[in-house]
């Protein structure tokens, strides 16, 4: 009993700290994140935002593409213009050329009056080409042409019309696969991949599932006006170990449920549905547990100062000698090399 209750002190320390960390951040509006991954990723966001750069987002399915498109595109000096989306995979190969640049009046049965496509009601804006590794092969010349001369036809027509876009795409697929299997243009793939930036999946981000997974669950229970819930000692335990194949879509879904079918104050594992955690899941010997915790923190700390060392001592509330030998206990001494003192 003792030792359980010794390990759920740690556990609310943590989620404390993680807390206080995510307020003295400023993240990118609707991105939960305190993992050094995935700070790096917002990181390069607030760089590339204000260009021009075409931008290529990788990652699994439910990591946040589109979430972080909207990112870039509310940072940029587009913003008051409009953000206009499209989903490959979505719409039938059919109709997917006149949705995205539209057509004449008598272009085909059915075409009554001239319409616009999607480019073009993405004027001064940006467009998003979602799952762009699902773009039928046809289409893929006239997508490129119209990147590289910023110019469109509408299907019937002879007009060129002259588009200002930013263009960003994301796809969960390996690009480069594509195209040695000869369903992806390799010049489409080097104009769209200007930028790359690589989206970690929830596994990856230390630290990031507990605190997405709180901040889901306060929002679900105002939404639904529930009284405030938390999550059990056995949940918590099963979110950290689960694989989460589907991301942060998979936890919003899990989560949702499991607030609003959860009785009482708490939510379970057996109302996340996700299995009870191993035995060995959270260590209970205190040393353990600090040397993994200063190892997460001086990690986290030289993401937050940006590669500075003198900067992360200050966050650490240590001195900088003091990190040093704290490199060198936990065999950090790679990550010296490579960061800054100044």
């Amino acid at each position: 009993m003792l030792g359980l209750i010794i390990e759920r002190a740690f556990h609310l320390d943590a989620l404390e700290r993680d807390y206080q960390n995510l307020q003295q951040q400023k993240p990118l509006h609707g991105v939960i994140a305190t993992s050094p991954q995935m700070q790096a990723v917002m990181r390069m966001v607030e760089k590339i935002a204000p260009t021009q750069a075409t931008v290529l987002l990788l990652g699994e399915s439910g990591t946040g593409k589109e979430l972080l498109a909207r990112a870039l595109h509310r940072l940029s000096t587009r913003s008051e213009q409009p953000f206009v989306a499209v989903n490959c995979a979505a719409i039938p190969e059919t109709l997917l050329e006149s949705e995205l640049f539209g057509y004449e009046k008598g272009a085909f049965t059915g075409a009554v009056a001239q319409t616009k496509g999607k480019i073009e009601y993405a004027q001064g804006g940006t467009f998003f080409l979602d799952e762009i590794g699902d773009l039928p092969f046809a289409l893929q010349a006239k997508l490129l042409r119209f990147i590289q001369e910023r110019v469109i036809e509408r299907l019937g027509g002879r007009k060129e019309i002259p588009i200002d876009v930013r263009i960003i795409c994301a796809t969960h697929r390996k690009l480069p696969d594509l195209i040695d299997q000869g369903t992806f243009r390799g010049d489409l793939y080097y104009r769209l991949s200007e930028i790359v930036v690589d989206i970690p999946p929830l596994r990856e981000r230390e630290g990031d599932v507990t605190t997405i997974a709180n901040s889901l669950l306060q929002r679900y229970c105002r939404e639904n006006n529930l009284k405030e819930k938390h999550f059990s000692h056995d949940a918590a335990q099963a979110m950290e170990a689960y694989h989460w194949p589907g991301n942060i879509r998979e936890m919003e879904n899990k989560i949702k449920r499991a607030t609003i079918l959860s009785d009482g104050n708490f939510v379970t594992a057996a109302d996340l549905e996700i299995g009870q955690p191993a035995e060995n899941t959270m260590p209970l010997n205190l040393k353990s547990v600090r040397e993994a915790a200063e190892t997460v923190a001086i990690k986290r700390a030289l993401s937050y100062a940006d590669n500075n060392v003198s900067e992360a001592a200050k966050l650490l509330g240590v001195t900088r000698p003091t990190l040093y030998g704290l490199f060198e206990k936990y065999g950090l001494q790679g990550l010296v090399r490579n960061h800054s003192e100044d």
